[in-house]
């Protein structure tokens, strides 16, 4: 019972600890994401929160699943390194007797899983959408990022701008380029300062103030140069579109209804996820084993091998079953079971070394 008390106790440790790094690391890839479609112009500044949040949620269960596995090879691997694992045959127990502090352990990282995969995902990823779905509604002139073009394509003629400083305090901008296109005349246009403007009716416009502007075709001598105190542009607001949901972010109520093998193919991974992290914590337990006199790098590289391999097929059956080639009960069942008859040969294997019924048998000799 101590020692049971000890693995949950660590295991938490250990849980909680990995969690962190992870993360850490799922939010540092997220941020340079967000932030490099920010500087492009794809997103606006004040969306990369919301849009970082969302984003963590929908990949939480991945994270949780990774997470529960080396939690599980790592505090064993300790055990076994550290003589502590001896420590708990020799008091009678077999391997298999760790197998219910384990579950107990993992139970509540299960039910977070099944709920993540099942239910919070596919919304984060709905609300994702719907929130840049509305980014997209608002005006284009709100994307403006210093020192990049940006081209507006909703007014007529299309152009492209480009400014090189924008004061955050009272929103105007500096050194501005303006360049577009009215059927085989150029016209490009640049001032000193600018400025975003509202007109009663609602119409925008970009007002340029101290500026010029060339007109002329190109490959012909016929320019002209007007110079100007100010000149208005008016911007064309964002149409709204249709929100049109991907299947990641198709409710699974919903989705099991679709007959189709692409939504087939989505529920099957959404289903997939919590069996995956199910089965790798009962391989992780064989695979913890480790020789003292060797260390534990090879029991982190086995199980990095085994997780990719179990990923990389999850990925292959669910390509499969949405392309129509394999049916989805099939798909579920077999990289699954294949799991799962592995951790049993690992299991008896590692029985065969530590004995199943080695301590019963030591108490029964002594009494």
């Amino acid at each position: 019972m101590i020692y049971r008390r000890t693995l949950v106790r660590e295991l938490t440790a250990t849980a909680f600890g990995l969690f962190i790094i992870l993360l850490a690391i799922l939010f540092t890839n997220l941020v340079l994401r967000l932030l490099q479609r920010a500087a492009g112009g794809s997103v606006a500044p004040e969306g990369i929160v919301a849009l970082l949040g969302f984003n963590a949620v929908f990949y939480l269960n991945i994270l949780l699943s990774v997470a529960l596995f080396l939690t599980v090879v790592l505090t064993l691997s300790r055990w076994y390194r550290d003589s502590e694992m001896v420590v708990w045959f020799t008091s009678g127990q077999a391997l298999t007797a760790s197998l219910r502090p384990i579950l107990l352990f993992a139970v509540p990282f299960l039910i977070a899983i099944v709920a993540l995969s099942l239910f919070l995902s596919p919304w984060a990823e709905r609300r994702k959408q719907e929130y840049e779905q509305q980014l997209e509604r608002r005006d284009e002139v709100s994307l403006i990022a210093p020192g990049l073009f940006k081209e507006f394509t909703r007014t007529h003629p299309p152009f492209v701008l480009f400014v090189e400083s924008i004061d955050t305090f009272n929103g105007t901008v500096r050194n501005v380029f303006m360049h577009s296109t009215n059927g085989a005349q150029d016209e490009t246009t640049v001032a000193s300062i600018g400025r975003l403007e509202q007109d009663k009716n609602g119409d925008r416009f970009i007002v340029l103030e101290r500026g010029r502007r060339y007109e002329g075709k190109p490959g012909t001598p016929e320019y002209r140069v007007i110079e100007f105190e100010k000149l208005a542009k008016r911007v064309e607001a964002a149409e709204a579109r249709a929100v049109t949901l991907s299947r990641k972010a198709i409710p699974t109520e919903d989705l099991a209804l679709l007959p189709d093998d692409p939504e087939r193919a989505e529920l099957f991974w959404r289903l997939s996820v919590p069996l995956e992290a199910l089965v790798l914590v009962l391989l992780a337990i064989p695979i913890a084993y480790v020789n003292p006199r060797v260390g534990r790098s090879l029991n982190l590289f086995t199980a990095l091998f085994v997780y990719m391999l179990y990923s990389n097929c999850l990925n292959i059956v669910q390509s499969m079953i949405a392309q129509g080639r394999l049916n989805f009960w099939v798909g579920l069942a077999l990289p699954h079971v294949a799991a799962l008859v592995l951790a049993l040969l690992l299991f008896r294997h590692q029985l065969s070394i530590t004995g199943l019924l080695g301590g019963w048998r030591r108490r029964r000799e002594t009494a």
